[in-house]
């Protein structure tokens, strides 16, 4: 399984990461970075830093987008920290970035290997709206699209009613749902049910090696900020959970497919992954998109433990 990441490392898109790095199947051809947990500078970085740490320096990194489209940008150091990674410091990477933009990168992987590269888009979509613009084909030479992102039938997570992904670049999100990927999405529907427990983090703890450990460090820091949510200390796997889904569809055990759009004009409601809900035939102006509704989370998290064995 050949795999490009376009990400904004963030303390869940690291784990996100190490459960990719682990897979000997999952050939990682690309990271794209994007401002949202961070500055694009601050998430470009990270990525060399975890890629290294996973053993996958080999991986090219692109710096992407470090603005949405049209609004300024809205960065969550309250979330990761100020580095991205809870105050964790890595060693600082050998490597650098590619000249190329993440979008750059992305277009020329596909083009070169049409139909066989997978996507996995767990920050700001907005790196994926602009290369849509260099290669309006681009729906047609990626294998499949899996995205975390929206909140389609729960509240949002950083206003009433959008998630922090989409409601960071709205306009870059309608882009590509309307595209016509075949695209998975892993919203907070699923995500916000599927937690890494107050046990599961103490066995993470046990786990020895120098990965695991920094991944307990940076888990930490997210599990103080969740459990001023959940009211006990757990950390929802938002990133990590979108990977799984790429990697090991078994473990998907519910879906149901809709077409989505995103509200680019409502006052209260800018961000919100708009759904079509009714049981009469869904409109056909655009390709459905499956959304993960359960999934087989015992399962997920022992694998995420053996990724960092």
């Amino acid at each position: 399984m050949r795999v490009f990441v376009d990400c904004d490392p963030g303390i869940d898109d690291a784990v996100a990461l190490a459960y990719l790095a682990a897979r000997p199947e999952v050939e990682i051809i690309g990271v794209g970075a994007v401002f949202g947990n961070n500055s694009v500078d601050v998430t470009a970085d990270n990525a060399l830093r975890l890629l290294e740490l996973y053993g996958r320096a080999d991986v090219p990194v692109a710096v992407g987008a470090s603005r949405p489209l049209v609004q300024p940008p809205s960065l969550a150091a309250h979330v990761h920290g100020d580095n991205g990674l809870g105050g964790v410091e890595l060693p600082e990477p050998a490597g650098k970035p590619v000249a190329e933009t993440a979008a750059e990168l992305l277009v020329r992987l596909v083009r070169e290997s049409p139909g066989e590269v997978d996507v996995l888009a767990v920050g700001p979509l907005t790196n994926l709206a602009i290369a849509l613009g260099l290669e309006p084909e681009l729906p047609r030479l990626v294998r499949r699209l899996v995205v975390m992102g929206g909140a389609v039938r729960v509240a949002g997570n950083v206003s009433s009613h959008a998630e922090a992904n989409i409601r960071n670049d709205p306009e870059a999100a309608e882009a590509v749902f309307a595209a016509g990927f075949d695209l998975d999405l892993v919203a907070l529907d699923i995500t916000m049910k599927t937690v890494a427990t107050t046990e599961w983090l103490e066995e993470l703890k046990t786990v020895p090696g120098r990965r695991a450990e920094l991944t307990s460090s940076f888990l930490d820091f997210y599990a103080d900020f969740y459990s001023g949510i959940f009211g006990v200390r757990q950390c929802a796997m938002h990133d990590p959970l979108a990977a799984a889904v790429l990697v090991d569809p078994d473990l998907v055990t519910e879906s149901f497919q809709t077409p989505l759009r995103v509200e680019l004009a409502g006052s209260l409601t800018r961000g919100m992954t708009v759904a079509d809900l009714r049981p009469l035939p869904k409109a056909q102006d655009r390709r459905p998109v499956r959304v993960v509704t359960r999934v087989e989370e015992d399962a997920f998290l022992g694998r995420m433990l053996d990724s960092l064995r």
